[in-house]
């Protein structure tokens, strides 16, 4: 699993760089607020999680470990689709904010089974 957080991490953070030169380069930084989350939930998140799954939950409930692979990656992916949307203003916020509301809770609850994962885990020499 940490090889496939780390993957994904990295893609993020050739799509969140490339939207920042973008951004920079045109001098339009309508972006921003997807740029952040790109950087933040899609790279740093993603490689934090595969920090934590090469360190300590290399033998994590496989299951679960899927489960929440999966949440996080399909939460973020929607979420930043429909922030690149809204700030782009090509889709308005009444139409995207709950589909916005669900992504962001898809990410929470995989958040949340990570947090479970760490709990589970049985310290050394238990």
């Amino acid at each position: 699993m940490d090889r496939k957080y780390l993957f994904t991490a990295l893609v993020y953070a050739i799509v969140g760089l490339g939207l920042g030169i973008h951004m920079a380069a045109s001098q339009d930084h309508g972006q921003l607020v997807t740029h952040a989350h790109i950087m933040l939930l899609g790279f740093v998140v993603s490689f934090f999680y595969a920090l934590c799954h090469k360190l300590w939950l290399h033998e994590a409930n496989c299951r679960l470990a899927t489960l929440q692979f999966y949440a996080h990656q399909a939460g973020t992916l929607v979420l930043l689709i429909c922030l690149f949307l809204l700030y782009a203003r090509w889709v308005p916020e009444p139409v995207l904010g709950p589909i916005l509301g669900i992504a962001s809770v898809t990410v929470l609850l995989g958040m949340l089974a990570m947090a479970v994962m760490v709990v589970m885990r049985r310290a050394p020499g238990d």
